[in-house]
C-alpha cells in the first residue's frame, strides 16, 4: 500500500514503466475521495516548449531511488487522457481516464468526483 507521506517525496521522480522505459516525471498525485489513498499521478511528457500531463494508475507502482515504476507500458500511459500543466481535470474527463486503463470508475453517491488533487 501506498501511503500519503510517502507521495509527497515523489514529485520530480522519474516515472518509468514496467520495462523501466522513462515515461516522464512525476507532477502531482490525485487521491481517490472516498478513501484519501493515492489512486493517480500527473506525469508531465512532451516536448519542453509543449509538455502535457497524462494520467497513470498508482496501483501496484513501486518507488525506487530517484524513479517511480508504474504498473502500465509507456505506450499506453501516453495515449492516456491529458490535460495542459496549467489546467485542472475536468469534472467530465475523470471518467475517461479510467476507462482508458480498463477501471472501473466510481463517483460518489451524490455525483462527487473520484479523484482530488494533493
Amino acid at each position: 500500500m501506498i501511503h500519503a507521506a510517502d507521495v509527497r517525496e515523489w514529485r520530480d521522480l522519474d516515472v518509468v514503466d514496467t520495462e523501466s522505459h522513462k515515461i516522464g516525471v512525476l507532477e502531482a498525485v490525485y487521491v481517490d475521495t472516498t478513501t484519501d489513498e493515492p489512486a493517480m499521478a500527473t506525469v508531465r511528457t512532451g516536448l519542453p516548449t509543449r509538455h502535457r500531463l497524462v494520467f497513470v494508475p498508482l496501483e501496484d507502482a513501486i518507488a525506487g531511488p530517484g524513479y517511480l515504476k508504474v504498473a502500465y507500458v509507456k505506450t499506453l500511459v501516453k495515449q492516456a487522457p491529458s490535460i495542459g500543466t496549467d489546467d485542472v481535470l475536468p469534472a467530465d474527463q475523470e471518467e475517461a481516464i479510467f476507462k482508458h486503463y480498463g477501471l472501473p470508475y466510481e463517483p460518489g453517491a451524490a455525483g462527487e468526483r473520484q479523484l482530488a488533487r494533493r
